[in-house]
């Protein structure tokens, strides 16, 4: 094995350093040659060493060239915070109002006008559709609410972790995990079983025929839509009786596409995969599932974004009485609801920490400081 090349500094002190050792080597033999007469001459004073004493200010220079040399290792005052949220805003601001402006004008064409008018965002469900949203589909919501909410933050903890607060030992498997981990891994458990659920009871009571489309024209009536929003003329909806069909076609993607996606990276990437299924390994590598599941939350988080805003702006009240009172009307019964399903939300958040979390934990398993 070669030795790795020495830098400029090594080379000169190693040169600095063999010179010593060298005069040393040659003065014995030096001694036995010379006089008698200049062997008993006092020896020369050597003069003072100044070099070491200049290191320290070299290597101070050279850290403070560094540093101005990459102001990028500083840290960020909350000045350079602010100017930055400031200049971000503005640049939302402004591409909002570019895209308003363009929508309008693209909708303000004749053509375009002839076809939001053929296609107002809205075709007719079939015969026999269920009209209103029943009490079930109400807690199914709420629960999914909850459990997303704390799937989501458990991920990115899990994601962004370097040294866990605590390990979890499960009895089943013997494996050996983060406790942040162990807390994902059960909320995906329920958050599955929440979702069995809601498909079963979804098909079971007609209310599919709400979310899957049904006709072709979901298309175009779905971009039809998408214009209307973007020029914030929104279309004429009424979620208690029909979605338009953008949010169809949302539902369907997240229900139906977004979450197995979710599901079976997730498997993937847990303890529960078999060990030694090589063939298994090389079907659905590893690498797969943790190049899409990472994209898929940040698609429910936008999901979630968008949902919550079109909510608040498009009737509030009615909106927030289809969700969680199961009721058509527009009082505050809904948004009651809504805030105290927020408040448990909230709760969870606060109370998702280790010290609450071992108790519960140490009945699947141990848990330990290491």
């Amino acid at each position: 094995m070669l030795p790795a090349p020495l830098s400029e500094p090594q080379i000169r002190t190693g040169t600095a350093a063999a010179a010593p050792a060298a005069a040393a080597k040659v003065a014995p033999d030096a001694a036995a040659t010379a006089p008698a007469a200049k062997t008993s001459a006092a020896p020369a004073k050597a003069p003072p060493a100044k070099a070491p004493a200049a290191a320290p200010a070299a290597a101070a220079t050279s850290a403070a060239a560094a540093s101005d040399a990459q102001p990028g290792l500083r840290p960020t005052t909350r000045r350079q915070w602010a100017l930055a949220g400031i200049l971000v805003a503005l640049a939302v601001i402004g591409l909002t109002t570019i895209v308003v402006g363009l929508a309008r004008w693209i909708a303000g064409l004749e053509p375009i006008a002839a076809f939001i008018a053929q296609y107002p965002g809205t075709y007719e469900l079939p015969e026999g559709a269920p009209i209103g949203l029943p009490a079930w589909l109400n807690w199914s919501h709420f629960f999914n609410l909850l459990l997303i909410a704390l799937i989501i933050r458990s991920g990115l903890q899990v994601r962004g972790e370097r040294k866990p607060p605590a390990y979890f030992t499960s009895k089943r498997t013997g494996q050996k995990v983060s406790i942040t981990v162990w807390l994902h891994t059960s909320l995906d458990v329920l958050w599955i079983v929440n979702g069995l659920v809601f498909v079963v009871l979804l098909f079971a009571t007609g209310q599919w025929m709400r979310i899957v489309p049904t006709s072709w024209e979901v298309f175009p009536h779905a971009i039809s839509a998408g214009l209307q929003y973007a020029t914030l003329n929104w279309p004429l909806e009424d979620g208690w009786v029909n979605y338009n069909s953008l949010q169809q076609l949302a539902y369907f993607v997240t229900v139906f596409i977004a979450a197995p996606l979710a599901i079976v990276t997730g498997a993937r990437m847990s303890g529960w995969w078999p060990k030694g299924a090589d063939r298994l390994n090389r079907a659905y590598p590893i690498e797969w599932a943790r190049a899409v599941h990472f994209p898929t939350m940040l698609y429910f988080s936008a999901f979630i974004i968008v949902h919550v805003l079109l909510v608040f702006t498009t009737g509030a009240l009615r909106n927030l009485n289809h969700m969680f009172a199961a009721k058509p009307d527009d009082d505050w019964l809904g948004f009651l609801f809504f805030a105290g399903a927020m408040l448990v939300v909230a709760a969870a958040m606060v109370a998702a920490r280790p010290a609450l979390l071992s108790p519960i934990a140490s009945r699947f398993g141990t848990v330990s400081a290491r």
